[in-house]
């Protein structure tokens, strides 16, 4: 029973993603709803995501300090920080601060109107309410998590630069020289493209989860706990997806 549902669930959820998809190349061309909603996801997301990054790359370099020292390598922690950062912790750290702020107020945005009914009031004007609603979130969301995800990857590098040298002393030079070696273009842009795909799932699941909001305010309720939580859930598989195939490009091509 449980299987059948899931089933059945993912399938609605796959062809309101197609719908999305679909929505972008169909006219009219709502601009001013997608720079709104650009806007919005922005402004709700940009302070925790650097904080985020922050703390991040300060954490990753106190942490494996005293490892580096055990080994004698402590010269090779600005690498080490700068990939953890760049290609992990930026991107899913991005992705979840996202979720957490911004997919939970597209789905008590929408399921609001559609448990009001102002959902049905623009089918009745002949307004496509995916297309009107979730479309512009659905495009912002695209743009807009690849370039938050830049910021974290700023703060994250800039702050674990800070933690290694000003607190712990490692030596700015060799820490700037092995960092610049090792981490390459390809790194930085391999963060981006994994935020970008989470910048994908977040709208569907957010949106998907607000039309189906049914019960009231208690049912937007459980539609926003449950857009959270599978969003967080989704990017956790979503980035090991990601790594995997990327891996076997890397290593057996």
């Amino acid at each position: 029973m449980f299987l059948i549902s899931f089933i059945n669930e993912l399938g609605r959820i796959t062809l309101f993603a197609l719908r999305l998809i679909k929505g972008i190349f169909l006219p009219p061309y709502r601009w001013r709803l997608i720079f709104q909603e650009m806007e919005f996801a922005g402004n709700k997301s940009f302070v925790v995501v650097v904080m985020a990054g922050t703390f991040a790359g300060m954490v990753v370099a106190l942490g494996s300090y005293v490892g580096f020292v055990k080994l004698g390598a402590e010269e090779w922690l600005g690498s080490t920080v700068c990939l953890a950062v760049v290609t992990q912790l930026a991107p899913i750290l991005t992705g979840f601060m996202v979720a957490a702020k911004v997919g939970a107020a597209y789905t008590a945005e929408i399921g609001t109107m559609k448990v009001t009914e102002q959902i049905d009031a623009l089918e009745v004007m002949a307004v496509d309410p995916i297309h009107y609603l979730a479309v512009p979130k659905f495009v912002a969301c695209i743009i807009m998590l690849p370039v938050l995800a830049i910021f974290c990857d700023v703060s994250g590098v800039l702050m674990g630069y800070v933690a290694a040298v000003k607190i712990l002393g490692v030596n700015a030079g060799a820490y700037m020289d092995n960092t610049i070696q090792v981490v390459e273009f390809s790194d930085i842009l391999r963060g981006i493209l994994r935020a970008l795909t989470f910048g994908f799932l977040i709208p569907i699941i957010a949106c998907y989860k607000g039309f189906s909001a049914k019960g009231g305010a208690k049912g937007v309720g459980r539609a926003v706990t449950e857009t959270v939580v599978i969003s967080l859930i989704s990017i956790l598989i979503d980035n090991y997806i990601f790594t995997a195939i990327f891996n076997y490009l890397i290593f057996w091509q």
